[in-house]
């Protein structure tokens, strides 16, 4: 299992197109991955759950891959996040 702390940097947060780009990338891994924030832990290739957190620019959130491929998920997560889903802002 790896976790890893993320912060949301784009500035609209976790919305609607930025979760569809999560639930994409997440759902190519065969990995359980789980993601958190204040306690709150959905299924990180769930598009409903990960809308719940409602999660806007500046959190941190917790990701956890656990699987074969964990470390290739953590990562490819991570540099969704660093390339702000593509949004540039």
């Amino acid at each position: 299992m790896i976790e890893r702390e993320i912060e949301i940097v784009n500035r609209l947060g976790l919305h609607a197109r930025a979760a569809a780009k999560l639930v994409h990338a997440t759902s190519a891994f065969q990995s359980t991955i789980t993601i958190a924030k204040d306690g709150e832990e959905v299924d990180g290739k769930s598009i409903l759950g990960i809308l719940l957190l409602a999660a806007p620019q500046g959190v941190r959130l917790q990701v956890r891959a656990e699987g074969e491929d964990e470390a290739r998920a953590i990562e490819a997560i991570a540099e969704l996040f660093a390339d702000r889903f593509g949004e540039g802002q």
